[in-house]
């Protein structure tokens, strides 16, 4: 089982003809509500791979939060660890233009996910196999789940994102970490061969299409990603995420994992909203094959 600690947001999409410049009024092409959040996207995207997934968060006591809820358990995870809350549900308003999107997230709900609520959680997480996170939630939350999950031996997998909400001292406990290029830039400069190398095995930079790259304890490895036809990039790096942790879960070598997260990220693409084109295990091996 796989436990998924971060945030459960409502999408509000945007679709339009170009980005408003400042102080500019324009028509959008079309408006649609969508489920997400950084830590509900990472659940269903392993979800849909075939694992046993539990989610721990936390939202409002409105219809979002309900919606939410439902959605995940129509995916077969495990809701019993989401918390309800009369702060609102967390949103995301989400513009896309040209293959390309802007996110302004409002936390919400997401911030009142507490230690207590992860501590209320230990058991579920205690018999996980791998724990996700993203720092959509407090910080010191974060804090309390990556200390829980150490001392319960239980391997991390954290997505820094927003990078501001990391913390260095994170790094000797966690197992995985998956930086975006924007975000590892950030967190540690631009010299990416040295800190692959101070970080064999566990750094791993997603370079989008291009594909992702990490240190294997002797060599860098890039793992290529997939031509695809890109409709929306919205919840990219959440299925690469979601998938890595199942093909890690599953006993698939670091490599291997790194490829079919890529292969998994590539179908994701295709389709408009975070979770809707996220693919099913059958998906990722039916573009295995076609790619083999």
């Amino acid at each position: 089982m796989i436990t998924v600690i971060g945030s459960l947001n409502m999408d509000l999409v945007v679709q339009m003809e170009a980005f408003p410049k400042q102080g500019e009024t324009i028509l959008g092409k079309d408006f649609q509500t969508m489920p997400g959040g950084k830590g509900a996207n990472q659940a269903v995207a392993a979800a849909r791979l075939g694992i046993e997934i539990a989610m721990i968060g936390c939202v409002g006591s409105d219809s979002f939060g309900e919606t939410l809820r439902t959605v995940l358990q129509q995916e077969h995870i495990q809701t019993e660890a989401i918390a309800s809350t009369s702060v609102p549900t967390g949103i995301a308003n989400i513009l896309i233009y040209n293959n390309d999107n802007r996110i302004i997230v409002v936390p919400g709900a997401n911030y009142e996910l507490k230690p207590d609520h992860i501590e209320a959680a230990k058991e579920i997480i205690q018999k996980s196999q791998m724990v996700i996170m993203q720092l959509e939630i407090p910080m010191e939350t974060t804090a309390y789940a990556i200390k829980l999950c150490k001392e319960a031996n239980v391997p991390v997998l954290l997505n820094p994102a927003p990078a501001a909400n990391f913390n260095m001292q994170w790094m000797e406990d966690i197992t995985y970490i998956t930086p975006n290029e924007t975000e590892c830039k950030q967190l540690f400069g631009d010299h990416f061969d040295q800190l692959l190398e101070k970080y064999p095995n566990k750094m791993i930079i997603t370079l989008g299409s291009d594909g992702a790259r990490y240190f294997d304890g002797e060599y860098p490895i890039h793992v290529p990603g997939f031509m695809t036809n890109a409709v929306d990039t919205t919840g990219a790096g959440d299925t690469f995420n979601g998938a890595l942790a199942y093909a890690l879960v599953e006993g698939q070598s670091l490599d291997q994992a790194v490829y079919f997260a890529n292969l998994a990220a590539s179908l994701s693409v295709e389709k408009y909203g975070a979770q809707s084109g996220m693919p099913t295990l059958e998906a990722v091996y039916a573009r295995m094959a076609g790619e083999e």
